[in-house]
């Protein structure tokens, strides 16, 4: 039994589920999502909550997923979702303009990063950034592409990395052959 897939998601106020068939579409303060649910799977409402069912035991894992994505999107309708980036490096630094942001990473020109639909991304001392919207998936999508652009370099640590990701340094050569780690 899918422990996931049974639990009961309270819908907030504010936030209506309409089913269409096998979609079902949310709609919220923050903008209207669709789920596509698996086939098998079907949902049940009640005194404000959701529940899904399955027909058989074969959906057991289709279950717990489609649970999680109509949580998610229920979740992102009513308050959003947000993922937190810092640019660390001396000049390294980001500009918005209009819906596209400028990356200054070290490179030798420019990046224009265009902004997609459903997602805001806003730029705090141009060096912090929030990645901001409703859908779950394209928020984390957009800000693994941002941090794609100039990852955590491991032996200075410069770079775009997700706020309070913890990195390890590594020692470069000159320290490696200071402490005698070459062979005798």
């Amino acid at each position: 039994m899918s422990r996931i897939g049974r639990k009961i998601i309270a819908l907030p106020k504010g936030v209506t589920v309409q089913p269409e068939g096998s979609t079902l579409t949310v709609k919220g303060p923050k903008g209207n999502l669709r789920i596509l649910l698996p086939h098998g799977i079907q949902m049940e409402k009640q005194d404000g909550h959701l529940s899904l069912k399955r027909e058989t035991d074969n959906q057991a894992a289709l279950h717990g997923l489609a649970r999680s994505l109509l949580a998610n999107a229920i979740h992102g309708v009513a308050q959003g979702f947000d993922r937190h980036l810092d640019i660390v490096g001396i000049g390294y630094r980001a500009e918005s303009k209009g819906k596209s942001v400028t990356f200054t990473l070290g490179y030798s020109h420019p990046i224009e990063f265009p902004v997609p639909d459903g997602v805001a991304i806003s730029v705090e001392k141009q060096t912090h950034l929030i990645v901001s919207g409703a859908d779950k998936q394209l928020v984390g999508h957009v800000a693994a592409k941002i941090r794609g652009l100039r990852p955590p370099d491991p032996y200075k640590n410069k770079g775009i990395r997700y706020t309070g990701e913890r990195l390890k340094k590594k020692v470069g050569k000159a320290a490696a052959a200071a402490g005698g780690g070459g062979k005798a």
